[in-house]
């Protein structure tokens, strides 16, 4: 172990030197890194939720405004900005079909960051999801335009008329 320091001396060390003092060598991580190598996970806890049903006698009207909701209300910041941003822009556009892809894609996988990872390529999209909706939400997810994308869209424009 070096020589103790003084209370001016300690002072006068930038953070990580300070660390490595107080510490003893031992740099403390800054951040989460996720579970550890050795984790089980038997301690994991998942919840079933009742399988996706479709509604194929839903009014559309319905069937949008219920999309809107449950684009917006997540679980997960990244998602509902995700998802309420791109159905702001694409609900009214998709066709029943389209509505009906796009309400089987962000309800029936039960893990929501799982559709964060197929709309941002970050893993590979399964078979039965690998639809023109998904496309649509990648092509989305890819921001080519590079808008700004910190937050939910207001519920304003629902009151503004069609463009």
């Amino acid at each position: 172990m070096s020589p103790a320091l003084s209370l001016s001396q300690l002072r006068s060390l930038p953070g990580r030197a300070l660390c490595w003092r107080l510490f003893g060598g031992v740099s403390p991580q800054r951040g989460y890194r996720g579970t550890s190598p050795g984790d089980s996970g038997k301690d994991v806890l998942e919840i079933p939720l009742p399988p996706w049903q479709e509604r194929p006698h839903e009014p559309l009207e319905t069937k949008r405004a219920r999309l809107l909701y449950e684009s917006r209300k997540r679980g997960m910041l990244e998602n509902c900005i995700l998802l309420s941003l791109f159905a702001k822009e694409n609900l009214n556009r998709m066709s029943e079909q389209q509505l009906n892809r796009y309400d089987r894609l962000i309800n029936e996988p039960s893990n929501d960051w799982d559709i964060y990872y197929w709309a941002t390529e970050a893993k590979p999209t399964p078979a039965e999801f690998e639809t023109d909706v998904m496309a649509m939400l990648r092509d989305f997810a890819r921001n080519e335009k590079r808008e700004q994308r910190l937050r939910q869209p207001d519920l304003e424009y629902l009151f503004e008329p069609p463009r």
